[in-house]
């Protein structure tokens, strides 16, 4: 479970976030959600378990084009080798439809995390 917080220049995220992106508009964090948080809670969609190099075209637009098709919000982190995809944790049961019915492999992550994983094609 996940928070995506805005935060002006120069504020400081802390030391528990999990994507730190700094653009013309001030710095966006995504970390994970505590008890205390409000507002909108996302869960994650890692591609780890299918790592791919930069050079491989249309791995994000494999998962991101079947959620957008079925009206489910995403926010996008992405490392070198694999992808973070966030969906509105009210939209979770929706979205593992949506991908398995798209042909990909949705696990269950840890008990710890609970991030779903998912495999492509």
């Amino acid at each position: 479970m996940f928070v995506v917080e805005q935060l002006p220049h120069g504020a400081s995220p802390g030391d528990d976030w999990v994507v730190l992106v700094r653009g013309p508009e001030g710095v966006t964090v995504v970390r994970a959600a505590r008890p205390v948080d409000s507002g909108e809670r996302w869960i994650g969609f890692y591609s780890g378990a299918t790592a791919h190099g930069l050079d491989v075209p249309g791995m994000l637009a494999a998962i991101v084009k079947p959620l957008a098709e079925a009206a489910i919000s995403v926010f996008v982190a992405s490392t070198s080798h694999a992808d973070l995809v966030l969906v509105p944790e009210r939209k979770e049961q929706q979205a593992v439809i949506v991908l398995k019915e798209a042909g990909h492999q949705v696990e269950g992550g840890d008990d710890e995390t609970r991030e779903p994983l998912w495999s492509q094609r």
